[in-house]
């Protein structure tokens, strides 16, 4: 089970999702160009490994006996707190640890990484175990890498500060002819040119922090991100921020967030094993709720 002893010292904001589904959520995980689609298992034709197949003492780590996880620097929150992913808070630093724990490994044979999210994604050996960095899963990218199991589903969020002209927005429609923006190279990106399909190009941005500034500064009428970071940035880092309101799941299988593992990797049956397990317990649901609390957010139809 999910360890409860982690230390809470650390400041908790608290954000919201959808009454409906603790998980349905939201990305602005990069994607490629070439794919924006998504499964929701690591791959359909593996098998579940055999219990003693995933141990410390049996699986091929890149360091004996300890777990070797990567994310970015700065690792942002609601993902991760104060920058720092060791603390076990945050919602992909918790999924992380309970990933560790479910192998069999204690919190202290975890030991953390720092990779830039385009060479987590490139092909080539990799210097960790797994990363968790909101990569969406997607089957280009699977020509480069493994991924584990879905761990998180995503739904994107349009956003605005109050007093805009989109504020008070209820429907896709009415926003053919805002100006949006979304970091480049994103899912966020994706949704607008293909859920909204608005009249005028959208912005694109290196960060999402230069779209907030941009949307601070008038330039555009909304950035699209997911939902975590809606929040989060509705009420830290836009001066009057509220979500407009939720584009829904595109139909089929949702995007989701995936460990990334290394092409081929020995370790990504283990790993999607791990994730399976802790959605099935409920532990993923525990987490949501910890890191993601629900108060709410309106679907745009």
């Amino acid at each position: 089970m999910l360890k409860t002893a982690r230390p809470r010292s650390m400041r908790h904001i608290v954000l919201a999702v959808t009454a409906t589904a603790t998980l349905a959520l939201t990305a602005c995980a990069p994607t490629d160009e070439a794919d924006s689609g998504s499964d929701s298992a690591a791959d359909d034709s593996s098998e579940s490994p055999a219990a003693d197949e995933c141990t410390p003492d049996s699986m091929e780590t890149v360091a004996d006996g300890t777990l070797t996880i990567a994310t970015d620097d700065p690792a942002y929150e609601p993902w991760f707190v104060d920058n720092d992913p060791t603390n076990g808070q945050g919602y992909e630093s918790a999924v992380a640890y309970a990933i560790a724990e479910q192998l069999g490994y204690t919190a202290e044979q975890v030991t953390w990484v720092t990779v830039p999210f385009n060479k987590v994604v490139q092909p080539g050996p990799k210097d960790f175990d797994f990363d968790v960095n909101q990569v969406s899963i997607t089957e280009a990218r699977r020509e480069a890498v493994d991924f584990s199991s879905g761990y998180y589903d995503v739904v994107q969020t349009v956003i605005t500060n109050k007093g805009s002209s989109l504020d008070g927005v209820t429907s896709i429609a009415d926003l053919a002819d805002a100006k949006l923006g979304a970091q480049v190279g994103t899912t966020s990106y994706t949704a607008i040119i293909d859920q909204v399909q608005p009249s005028e190009e959208p912005a694109v941005f290196d960060t999402n922090d230069q779209a907030v500034q941009a949307l601070n500064n008038g330039q555009i009428d909304g950035i699209v991100v997911d939902l975590p970071t809606a929040y989060f940035m509705t009420a830290v880092q836009l001066d009057d921020g509220t979500i407009v309101g939720q584009l829904p799941l595109p139909d089929g299988e949702p995007e989701q967030f995936g460990a990334v593992l290394d092409k081929d990797s020995p370790l990504t049956d283990c790993v999607s094993g791990a994730v399976d397990a802790l959605r099935e317990d409920g532990i993923l649901d525990q987490i949501g709720q910890e890191w993601l609390a629900q108060q709410g957010a309106p679907e745009l139809s």
